[in-house]
């Protein structure tokens, strides 16, 4: 008799107002933003939503601050989430000042983003993003993590990747989450190389984030849970 899969939880993150709102020819006034996160979250059942990213605009940020006013008042304040990044502090200081509680930190998930765009060793970088995570830490904030360009990084500098994760595994980090940011990854790499962070860390919450450069993301989502993925971006 064949053993019945244990049934799981998955999450579920909605990015439209964040990478959506990305694509050309998309922009979306203030309170249709309210009015999407009010539908993701009530209507569609979203489990969380990542609204913006941090200083890029004067407009977002009154656009963040209506949406987190209205989220508060309905209970919902804490499955906002804000794309923010590794600058000493000052993504936080804006998603703080919106009255946001979570920030997405964005971090180099390959040897060549680390070392092409922000020309650091993986020490260096270890420990810009340890100090932001202490920042977030002392202003209440919830930190998710972004290992940004990470499918490239499992394909020509796994060794970064592992030593990124080693360096970061113990933090105060509630999700790692593992973009496919040039939507190169295909079905079979998709389950081998979430698999390989699984069962290299066990203990620690992963989301796929996929692009469909290809055709791809679906597939590409379906196998990243077969694997053992937690939570999907969509």
């Amino acid at each position: 008799m064949k053993a019945v899969a244990e049934k799981r939880r998955i999450e579920i993150m909605d990015t439209t107002l964040r990478d959506g709102e990305q694509t050309s020819g998309v922009s979306f006034a203030a309170q249709e933003k309210v009015s999407i996160v009010s539908l993701l979250l009530e209507e569609l059942k979203v489990d969380r939503v990542e609204i913006a990213s941090a200083r890029v605009s004067e407009g977002e940020f009154r656009s963040v601050q209506k949406m987190a006013q209205w989220a508060a008042a309905h209970g919902y304040l804490d499955r906002l989430e804000v794309l923010g990044f590794v600058d000493g502090g000052t993504s936080l200081e804006w998603i703080a000042d919106a009255g946001c509680r979570v920030v997405n930190l964005l971090c180099k998930g390959s040897l060549k983003h680390c070392t092409w765009q922000l020309r650091k060793t993986v020490e260096e970088h270890l420990a810009d993003v340890k100090k932001t995570i202490t920042l977030a830490k002392e202003k209440g904030m919830r930190v998710n993590l972004y290992l940004e360009d990470w499918s490239n990084g499992m394909r020509d500098s796994k060794e970064y990747v592992f030593r990124m994760m080693d360096g970061l595994k113990d933090e105060p980090v509630t999700r790692f989450m593992l973009p496919d940011t040039l939507g190169v990854l295909n079905p079979d790499e998709a389950y081998q190389f979430c698999s390989e962070m699984i069962e290299r860390y066990p203990s620690l919450h992963f989301d796929f984030h996929a692009h469909n450069d290809y055709d791809l993301a679906v597939a590409n989502v379906y196998n990243a849970l077969k694997a053992g993925v937690k939570g999907v971006h969509v």
